[in-house]
Parts: structure tokens; C-alpha cells; sequence
């Protein structure tokens, strides 16, 4: 008997259905061709056990399976249920009546039970564009596919269960979720707030300006300062995810196998920071089983890089093209997928080795050479693709013991999204343009447009500290973001001349 079931196969953060086609004939064999991988094909043997732990059993005649399309690779052990499932139809151990109308995923262990897979709500998003009644799969992954609405999502911790389904024998309980009262019920939980920040009101001025213009950006400063606290706390006050935004966060992180147990929507923004021993295949993106890097995971979020000289600088250089496009492509022999990347920089580093150099009362005991050497490891075109570049003072002590509290994110939040209104409004005949950050040189010279003194300043500031075009460009960009948060239909030259502040790294004085 010929039986078909589906299952689905995830490339990139999307997802292709997956028919497979169970025969069972008379004879002896167990054949399984479409492609598929060590995981795939090991499946034979976790199905027998399953099914043996549960009073039932893979017939003793020839089966032959094929999981098509068969030009693509079908991995991993998620397949486990749609071919049991299949085999239990085709040997009429279950009614085969309902079997073709559902997505059925899961890894199956021995005693029968079901194990998590990856990438469920992509798989549940196709499943409802081709018009499939429902989606069968492991109870732990059922609030991840539960969001997609107008798909009936029933989660299973037993194949039994499943078995007694098909069966009309026992119903499968339905989960059910509210994507909207999910989203907004857990879209402002965090523990970070920018008030626990003694001083830096610079600095703090600094990160508002970056995430009111989605500008990436450089903290220099000694340890201790306070870098990674204030990076910490920058989501806090960026605007919250759009549903949309929300969707395509958790598709990536669904991709990945980084959402939680019963996890259903990726809610806040992502805040990644990979330490700097991290490679460059899992910073990007890609491996033998093509799977999204840190950049990706950031998407829509902050991606922090600590002590940011000391990664490796082909490390560092792999994400020169992903500032830019916004978008990674992991090219492979056998396929090419693409993964959206999205997101803000942020980086601190010490001044030099020893952290003291320009430090206002310790002195830095480095060589003469080895600041500008240790600067030397990141390279200029990536400085040139950070836009704003602060140095971080030590807080003084009678900052640090006064009690009056310093502005709350909140606060500071409402001026960011006001200021992202304006730049949503501006931007709302380009497609992909959401924030200044993104704008395209074409649109950079309608949106940017300065009077003569201000030319004349960016003109001075161009000869004196050496810009490149692409920082010039930076410049004006930030310039934007700082008259949208002053509510300025213009960039002033007071604009300009706190934009180009912000770029200490390009002084041909700063490392001594």
C-alpha cells in the first residue's frame, strides 16, 4: 500500500515542503532514497524501538520510502515521526484517512517519546500557505508554531498519541495562542534600566543619539569605566519590536534551536555578545548543516563585541559586507542560503594594553608604538563603517555616591521612538529604510542637505582629521539622527559639529 505524509525541510529562515512516499510490498528490505543524510537514515532504528516499546511494530516486508523533492538534502533527525507515521498508514496499523492533511515532525526516542526539533514556525508558516489542515509535532516546539494563525497546531509527547489520533481513539489537545496578547503581555520585560548608570551622561547621550538613528557605534575607554554596563542597557532604550519585527526574529531563532521550552514569540530585542574567541563561521553564519551566526541572531537587536581587539581580525573583517547589505548570503558546494542581519554594532575597547592611556590619572605604562599597534588590529574599513566613536571617562567619586537617580530608559526611550517616527515617516517610500542608518547615498543627498557653514565645517573637519567618503557620509547621517531627536527639519551646524565629535578614532593625535 502507497501512503504519502509530509514533513517539512528548512533552508535559510524559510522552509520547503517535504512529501514523503511510503510503499510496502511483499518481500524483504528496507529502502530509504531522496537524498538523505547519516541522521536521516539512522531513523530505521529509533522507529523499530518506538515502535516495539509501544505494542507496535515495523512490518516484515519490503519498504521502500522516498523523500521528495529528492534534489534536496533532507537532514537531521526531525523526519523521525513523518516516517513512522507513513509506515504504520502504509501497513494499515493506523487509518491512513487523515494522514496526507497534516505536517507531522519529530525525533522519536527509544521509549517512544518526542524530542524538540528546530526551525518550527518557518515549517508551520509554509504549512499554512499550502493550505494544510494542521501541524503534528513535539509538545515542547507547539506554542513556537501556535502563532501562526488559521492553523490548527497539536502537540504530541508520545508517538502513541499520535497513533491513537489517526485512530480516532483519543483527540490530541489543540494549543492555542494569541499572537497579539503574547507579543504586547512580554514586550517591555527587562531588568536593565539606564538610571543604574552613575554618570557618563556623555556617553548616555551618545548611545540615545545611535539608537534613535540605529547607528552603530565604539566605546574607547579604561576598565572599569563602565563600557559594558551602558552596552548592556542600550536595548532598554530602543524602540520595542513591531509583530512583524517579532515574527521575523523568532524565525531566525527558531532556525537556530535557541528558543526556549514552550517558548512561543522572540519579544524583546535581541542582545548577542559572543566572546572574542568566537570563529568566523559562528559569528557569520554557514558550517556543514548551513546554520545563522551571531550576526544573524542580532537581527533587529544589538550585537555586542567586547574587548573588541582582541577577536581575531578575520573574524572582524567577515562582517564588513553584513554592515553594509544588511543581509548575509553562506555559500556552499551543494547550496547557497541567505540570512537577514539587521542589526546594531556596538564594541568597546581599552585604550591600549595596559587601559591607562589618555586616562586622566593613571599613567599608561604600554611602549612607545604599541597604542598605535594595538589600534592597528582593527582595520580602518571597519572604523570607517562605525559611525560614532565615544571615549569613556572613569566616573568621578562623587558621582558615583550621590543618590539622586539619573534618567530612567523609559524616558529616554520615548525620545528615540519620537525621533524613529519622523524617520519612518521620511522614509516611507523607500522599501527596507527604517531608520537614518540605512539610508543609501542616493537618499542621503535628499534627506541631508546643509547650508554653506556647514559645508564649510564638514570641509575643515575632512582636511584636518583625513575622512574617507564613507565617513563623511557617516557624519552627515548622525548629524540627522541628532536634529530628528531635536525635532529640526534641518541639520544645523550645531548638528554637525556634535556628529563629527563623535569620530576620536579618526584623530591623527589620538594614540599619542
Amino acid at each position: 500500500m502507497l501512503v504519502k505524509t509530509f514533513g517539512g525541510a528548512v533552508s535559510g529562515v524559510n522552509a520547503t515542503t517535504i512529501t514523503v512516499e511510503t510503499n510496502i510490498v511483499p518481500g524483504v528490505g528496507f529502502m530509504l532514497v531522496g537524498l538523505p543524510d547519516s541522521a536521516v537514515k539512522e531513523s530505521q532504528h529509533r522507529i523499530q524501538a518506538a515502535l516495539k516499546n509501544n505494542d507496535y511494530r515495523v512490518p516484515g516486508k519490503q519498504i521502500v520510502i522516498n523523500m521528495a523533492p529528492a534534489d534536496i538534502r533532507k537532514e537531521g533527525s526531525a523526519y523521525d515521526l513523518t516516517l513512522a507515521v507513513g509506515i504504520l498508514a502504509a501497513s494499515e496499523q493506523i487509518l491512513a484517512d487523515e494522514v496526507g492533511k497534516y505536517i507531522i515532525m519529530g525525533e522519536l526516542s527509544l521509549d517512544g517519546s518526542l524530542q524538540p526539533i528546530k526551525g518550527a514556525l518557518p515549517i508551520a508558516i509554509q504549512a499554512k500557505k499550502e493550505g494544510f489542515k494542521g501541524f503534528i509535532l513535539p509538545k515542547e516546539n507547539a506554542r513556537e508554531a501556535a502563532i501562526v494563525g488559521d492553523l490548527v497546531v497539536y502537540g504530541a509527547e508520545n508517538v502513541k498519541d499520535v497513533i491513537e489520533f489517526f485512530n480516532g481513539e483519543k483527540p490530541l489537545e489543540q494549543t492555542i495562542v494569541n499572537t497579539r496578547d503574547e507579543f504586547y503581555s512580554r514586550l517591555n520585560e527587562t531588568d536593565l534600566d539606564f538610571c543604574d548608570v552613575k554618570g557618563q551622561e556623555n556617553i548616555k547621550r551618545a548611545l540615545e543619539i545611535a539608537a534613535a538613528g540605529g547607528h552603530n557605534v565604539i566605546l574607547i575607554g579604561p576598565p572599569g569605566a563602565g563600557k559594558t554596563m551602558l552596552a548592556k542597557r542600550l536595548p532598554t532604550i530602543l524602540p520595542p519590536l513591531s509583530l512583524a519585527e517579532a515574527l521575523e526574529t523568532t524565525k531566525i531563532h527558531s532556525v537556530a534551536g535557541k528558543m526556549g521550552k514552550h517558548t512561543s514569540l522572540v519579544t524583546l530585542r535581541p542582545f548577542r555578545s559572543p566572546h572574542h574567541t568566537i570563529s568566523d563561521v559562528a559569528l557569520v553564519g554557514g558550517g556543514s548543516i548551513p546554520q545563522p551566526g551571531e550576526i544573524s541572531l542580532a537581527h533587529n537587536g544589538v550585537l555586542f563585541l567586547d574587548e573588541l581587539p582582541e577577536f581575531k581580525r578575520t573574524v572582524l573583517e567577515v562582517m564588513r559586507q553584513p554592515l553594509e547589505d544588511r543581509v548575509v548570503t553562506v555559500s556552499r558546494a551543494r547550496q547557497s542560503v541567505e540570512y537577514p542581519a539587521s542589526f546594531m554594532l556596538v564594541a568597546s575597547m581599552n585604550p591600549c594594553p595596559c587601559g591607562y592611556h589618555n586616562h586622566p590619572e593613571k599613567d599608561c605604562v604600554c611602549a612607545p608604538g604599541v597604542v598605535q599597534k594595538y589600534l592597528n588590529r582593527i582595520s580602518g574599513p571597519l572604523l570607517d563603517r562605525i559611525d560614532i566613536h565615544v571615549e569613556v571617562t572613569p566616573v568621578a567619586f562623587s558621582e558615583l555616591t550621590q543618590e539622586h537617580l539619573s534618567e530612567k530608559s523609559e524616558k529616554v526611550r520615548d525620545r528615540v521612538i519620537k525621533a524613529r517616527d519622523v524617520q519612518e515617516e521620511r522614509f516611507k517610500e523607500n522599501e527596507n529604510m527604517h531608520c537614518n542608518a540605512q539610508m543609501s547615498s542616493k537618499v542621503l543627498k535628499q534627506m541631508c542637505k546643509i547650508d554653506e557653514r556647514g559645508k564649510d565645517m564638514l570641509k575643515r573637519a575632512t582636511d584636518r582629521l583625513g575622512l574617507s567618503a564613507r565617513a563623511f557620509d557617516r557624519i552627515l547621517k548622525v548629524a540627522r539622527t541628532i536634529a530628528d531627536l531635536e525635532d529640526s527639519k534641518d541639520i544645523t551646524s550645531a548638528h554637525l559639529a556634535e556628529a563629527i565629535q563623535y569620530r576620536s578614532l579618526d584623530r591623527d593625535n589620538w594614540a599619542g
